[in-house]
């Protein structure tokens, strides 16, 4: 399937986006929760998005996870991927959101967030680049900038990726590395 080409307002917001927020369930899992009879939690990630996200890294994006949910899984799937800016337990995400946004002195334009269901919604007027996935709320397919064609937990991050690696020129890079 041939990839569909962003229009020039997309690009133009992904230009500025210096961080990318992700929520977890839903968006870099498929947002299924399996839970052992000793109480162990089990999630599945996508390596695809894993590929997309240490590109953004490698190319000055950084990426932040905030997420209402609390599971050491997250914290061992992060540091895996060299994400340090990582806020679990989140009820208000918005505060969380305002915490990065000092901490790494970035304005609205320069954060895109991507979710999947309502509890994200409070963080859409508060950044710069909307997305959501596949399979998202149909409220957050309404209201968001970008949709991915992936399902959460199934390359939609990966997707975001490449777009705000295309719009900032480093797409063609990131694709040669891996070209014989």
């Amino acid at each position: 399937m041939s990839r569909p080409e962003p229009n020039q307002e997309l690009l133009d917001r992904a230009r500025d986006i210096r961080l990318l927020i992700c929520d977890v369930d839903g968006v870099l899992s498929d947002g299924k929760v399996i839970l052992g009879s000793e109480g162990e939690e089990f999630k599945t990630f996508n390596i695809k998005d894993g590929l997309g996200i240490k590109a953004l890294l490698q190319n000055g994006i950084q990426v932040a996870i905030i997420t209402g949910r609390d599971s050491p899984i997250v914290d061992n799937r992060a540091r895996e991927l060299g994400i340090t800016h990582v806020f679990q337990g989140q009820q208000d995400k918005v505060s969380a959101l305002r915490k990065l946004q000092e901490l790494l002195t970035l304005e609205a334009r320069n954060i895109a967030h991507i979710g999947d269901d309502l509890p994200d919604l409070t963080l859409f007027p508060l950044v710069g680049l909307t997305a959501t996935v596949a399979d998202g709320h149909w409220l957050l397919r309404e209201r968001a900038h970008w949709t991915s064609r992936n399902k959460g937990g199934d390359g939609a991050v990966r997707e975001l990726a490449e777009l705000l690696l295309e719009s900032q020129g480093h797409l063609q890079d990131f694709l040669d590395r891996f070209r014989p």
